[in-house]
């Protein structure tokens, strides 16, 4: 897999910890050429370990061993130290405000080969979305990532739903609670639940129906919840 090296000034030490997360993010912005000036601009001062083009040309930013400045104000299962604990990969896509659209196939490609090796460098634990770690504030990379399709790649997980997870999640009355013993925190429930339905749950974005506990995503909750999963 070729790599090109596009170095970004905006990295520093992660110090002793272990890195546990591998973040996927949109860049949101008009052009490729626009995302990849300002994640090496020290003005800007963020930063991503790699971007991937939507031709599945991957930039290389910044060392897996150093600490990319891709997270911002995030956190998972009161982790809150995201940056130091994860590889950042942005994916070139003009999102929700320019123009967002489904991921071409050798960007996803690109993204799959990438992850596998980065999973095979670190004890990655979780792979989120920036919208996962951030529900107040992103929506990146968003409802059209095929998240499915990358945990039957055996990259992350996605709820393994049976007919008795069906009924078990109809029990669940706090959904925003049960969203909390999953990882999410966010300072209102309903970001929470509109980022896991971006993740888990991409069908209500096509009927409309984001922001709302169906019973679709009570199901999917319950299972992830209880350890039912694809990976």
């Amino acid at each position: 897999m070729d790599i090109i090296q596009r170095p970004s000034p905006n990295f520093d030490e992660r110090g002793d910890v272990t890195i546990e997360y591998l973040i996927i993010h949109g860049t949101g912005m008009e052009c490729a050429e626009d995302a990849l000036s300002r994640l090496c601009d020290k003005a800007s001062e963020v930063s991503a370990h790699y971007t991937i083009d939507e031709d599945g040309v991957i930039y290389q930013h910044v060392e897996e061993g150093k600490r990319a400045w891709h997270a911002g104000v995030s956190s998972w299962q009161g982790q809150n130290k995201i940056n130091a604990r994860s590889v950042g990969v942005e994916l070139v896509n003009k999102g929700h405000e320019w123009g967002y659209h489904k991921f071409p196939k050798a960007q996803i490609d690109a993204l799959i080969e990438l992850s596998k090796q980065i999973l095979e460098r670190h004890d990655i634990q979780h792979v989120l979305a920036h919208s996962d770690i951030a529900p107040d504030r992103k929506s990146d990379p968003g409802e059209l990532f095929p998240w499915k399709n990358f945990a039957q790649e055996g990259i992350g997980v996605w709820p393994d739903v049976s007919d008795e997870d069906v009924l078990k999640g109809g029990l669940i009355q706090d959904v925003s609670q049960g969203l909390r013993r999953v990882g999410y925190e966010a300072s209102k429930s309903q970001n929470m639940l509109i980022a896991f339905q971006r993740h888990y749950v991409p069908e209500v974005f096509e009927a409309g129906t984001q922001g709302v506990a169906c019973s679709l995503t009570k199901a999917r909750l319950y299972a992830l919840q209880a350890g039912h999963i694809i990976n």
